[in-house]
């Protein structure tokens, strides 16, 4: 079964803005176990690495520019899961296959990889509650104040696509990912799981928009990280795309910060979690289903009121 996504590699432009702005996020830079690229990590051990743009190694690029190259997801039982990847990827452009690994390039001219899977899970983060009529969580604790994000997983990508129905498909044919919710003929959220958060991966489609990256989304532990790690952002002199503010179609708290790496890079937390029996709900295209509300520009770290245009 895959679990998730457990590393991203990207081709970026400037090495140099990109280590800033990933230390600044809160991924913690690790030595990297590939030669000529940086490597940093999620709490649980997820890994986004950096090469330069033009660095053969790495697949063709869906766009021009700093960009997502590569996506692999993990499989928990990688013995079996591998095999029947293996029989059902065998016709798909790009496939590849291992002892310890299997790839092939999605519709949308993405590269993905599966291979065991290696992240942790973390009891030991798990955070206060939070206290709401006739279900009290909290009981002789403050809820926490966070100086910056410190992202505990991966939670998912989000990709622009010209042709949904065509990737929309592969996913849930080929690789057995179920469908949340949907926007009619514009969006597909999909888990990679039964049994698991919203969503794994977004595909979005735009009119006369070409395949491209939208964002990615990191797991922070509450609503005040997502806050916290916003603010540090702010500090930090990284522009907010949009945030915070909270996603109906998902239930999730949010804050988009834009990224020299390409797209921009989500904060979230309180997502739906979601089981077989949950029934997707197929909507119009709406601005109220992607934003119940949203603070243009973040907030000023200063005076923690929203930020002024210049």
């Amino acid at each position: 079964m895959i679990t998730g996504i457990e590393i991203l590699k990207f081709g970026v432009e400037d090495r140099a803005a990109s280590n800033k702005f990933l230390a600044d996020f809160g991924l913690k830079q690790s030595q990297s176990d590939i030669e000529g690229a940086d490597l940093y990590q999620t709490q649980n051990g997820s890994k986004i690495y950096l090469f330069d743009c033009d660095d053969i190694r790495l697949p063709k690029a869906i766009e021009s520019g700093s960009t997502l190259r590569e996506v692999t997801w993990g499989l928990d039982d990688a013995a079996h899961d591998l095999a029947q990847l293996a029989l059902r990827l065998n016709d798909v452009e790009g496939y590849q296959a291992s002892a310890d690994m299997v790839q092939c390039i999605d519709p949308n001219g993405m590269t993905i990889r599966f291979q065991k899977s290696f992240t942790q899970e973390l009891p030991a983060l798990k955070t206060e509650g939070i206290n709401q009529y006739g279900n009290v969580q909290r009981v002789n604790a403050a809820s926490p104040v966070y100086e910056k994000g410190q992202p505990v997983a991966i939670g998912h990508v989000v990709f622009f696509t010209p042709d949904l129905e065509t990737t929309e498909n592969f996913y849930r044919e080929k690789l057995s990912f179920h469908l949340s919710d949907a926007y009619r003929n514009r969006g597909a959220f999909l888990r990679c799981r039964g049994q698991g958060f919203h969503h794994d991966l977004f595909l979005l489609s735009v009119p006369n928009k070409p395949a491209g990256l939208n964002h990615v989304a990191f797991v922070v532990r509450d609503i005040h990280e997502v806050i916290g790690g916003g603010l540090h952002m702010n500090r930090s002199d990284w522009s907010t795309f949009i945030g915070p503010g909270r996603h109906p179609i998902s239930s999730a708290y949010f804050w988009y910060v834009n990224s020299p790496l390409g797209g921009a890079f989500e904060y979230y937390t309180n997502d739906d979690f979601l089981t077989e029996e949950w029934q997707p709900r197929i909507e119009e295209h709406r601005l109220e289903l992607f934003t119940e509300w949203a603070i243009e520009g973040g907030l000023d770290d200063h005076t923690r009121r929203q930020v002024k245009p210049a």
